[in-house]
């Protein structure tokens, strides 16, 4: 890229701004986003329970529902969204789909049978598709390398924060009106946040003639994978996050439903611990690990995963633990110590990826994670957990949904083994993308299309 064009477009989006207030309020509107955009996924493993009974469905069709019906849809549509996030306007995108995610949620109320659900559950996926990808580039846009771990840590904090509304809100509207009229009432402040962020955020990108003509042309979806697959730490990242989500997803949704019937819980208690389980100890886990990876590894991505296969070896020895302890007390002490585990690495994890790709490529290449890592784990982790449920439960009886997510912890070895070769090559792959010839080896290939990578206001 020319430094006219890279004039042309700093000085557009510099002007557009004041400061570090418009940044820091940006990132709190999408975090509030975000956090609604997932509190219907946990509203849903919530009442799972309530909702089998109402619609006589089975484990294996319940791990269905929640998740590859939700993940196809999900995943598949996120790429060409993110597509038109690279090019397009971003708050637009992100202002129509949570409109749209809002609406769908509306309606699950109004099921009357699992087609129907299923039907409703898409609209919803394609909705929430459209917040996370455009997100990310924003935010990429406006904090600098260094910052990233922390200003993706703090916008990932929707995550620990939608249990606060997902499970304990869920959790008593359900006991006093019942899952479908829970749905409604969750889906209103995704309206007025999707006004909100229509009339108050700004794209930083330039909407004239003359800057559309002058931007380079975006690459095509191929040049995109080839390119990326072209990145080792990409590659190994990619697989590491993929499987986290499988074992991950398919062992939290079915969280609540655990409680529930091997430990004797409401939905009301259950969600009230939930929230203060996983609530409080996801809101510093996050903004901790984002917050202490910029201040005391900035810019030392190798130390950052090196620490999340650490964190991973605990997480591994911890969970199988929980599942197994007959003490409520104990089995949500030691899945809350383990949920830290997963939220400290949220932050510096999507740094890492932010870092590896142009600014016009990364809400695409967060599309295709997400398309690689919800399509396989959020898509066939419920499942799986909910089959082998079933399969079980001839011997096991009302344990088999206990010994069925025991079973899938092991796998956690996989991530394991992918983060600590990622931490292997890491340095070298993020030298080349910077065209630093000391990191830089002959056996980094497709590095042309990766290096007029900083079209952004932090580079």
């Amino acid at each position: 890229m020319n430094s006219s064009n890279a004039t042309s477009t700093a000085a557009g989006p510099k002007s557009s701004i004041k400061g570090d207030a418009y940044k820091n309020y940006m990132l709190i509107v999408l975090l509030v986003i975000l956090a609604f955009n997932y509190v219907d996924r946990l509203a849903l493993g919530l009442v799972m329970q309530n909702i089998k009974s109402d619609l006589h469905l089975s484990d294996t069709q319940l791990g269905l529902l929640t998740g590859i019906t939700f993940a196809f849809f999900y995943s598949v549509m996120g790429v060409p969204i993110a597509r038109w996030a690279d090019r397009g306007n971003r708050v637009t995108i992100i202002t129509l789909t949570t409109a749209l995610w809002s609406v769908m949620v509306a309606l699950s109320g109004s099921a009357a049978s699992f087609l129907q659900l299923i039907i409703i559950r898409s609209g919803v996926a394609v909705g929430e598709a459209g917040c996370v990808p455009p997100a990310h580039s924003l935010i990429a846009d406006y904090f600098n390398r260094a910052e990233r771990p922390r200003a993706l840590g703090v916008y990932m904090l929707g995550a620990p924060l939608s249990a606060f509304i997902g499970y304990f809100g869920a959790g008593w509207l359900n006991e006093l009106y019942g899952w479908r009229m829970m749905f409604v009432i969750l889906a209103l402040p995704g309206l007025a946040l999707a006004a909100l962020a229509r009339f108050t955020l700004k794209e930083p990108r330039r909407a004239t003639a003359a800057a559309a003509q002058a931007a380079p042309a975006q690459a095509s979806l191929r040049e995109v994978l080839t390119a990326l697959w072209a990145i080792p730490t990409f590659r190994h990242v990619l697989l590491a996050y993929s499987a986290a989500i499988f074992f991950s997803a398919g062992l939290s949704q079915w969280l609540p439903t655990f409680f529930i019937r091997s430990h004797g819980l409401r939905t009301g208690e259950l969600g009230t611990l939930f929230t203060l389980s996983f609530g409080f100890t996801g809101l510093a886990g996050i903004y901790g690990g984002g917050a202490l990876a910029s201040r005391y590894a900035p810019n030392n991505e190798r130390l950052q995963l090196r620490v999340l296969v650490a964190l991973t070896v605990v997480l591994l020895m911890l969970r199988p633990i929980a599942f197994l302890v007959p003490s409520t007390f104990w089995a949500l002490a030691l899945m809350s110590v383990a949920a830290m585990t997963v939220y400290v690495g949220e932050g510096p994890l999507f740094a890492i990826f932010q870092s590896l790709v142009p600014g016009r490529m990364r809400a695409t290449s967060i599309a295709l994670i997400y398309l690689c890592a919800n399509l396989f784990g959020m898509g066939l982790g419920p499942l799986a957990v909910g089959a082998l449920s079933d399969v079980m439960r001839p011997w096991a009886g009302a344990d088999s949904l206990r010994y069925a997510m025991v079973a899938v912890c092991p796998g956690y070895l996989w991530v394991i083994w992918q983060l600590w070769r990622a931490s292997q090559t890491v340095t070298a792959d993020l030298a080349a993308v910077r065209g630093d010839s000391v990191g830089a080896n002959a056996g980094h290939q497709a590095r042309p299309l990766l290096e007029p990578a900083v079209e952004t206001l932090a580079p």
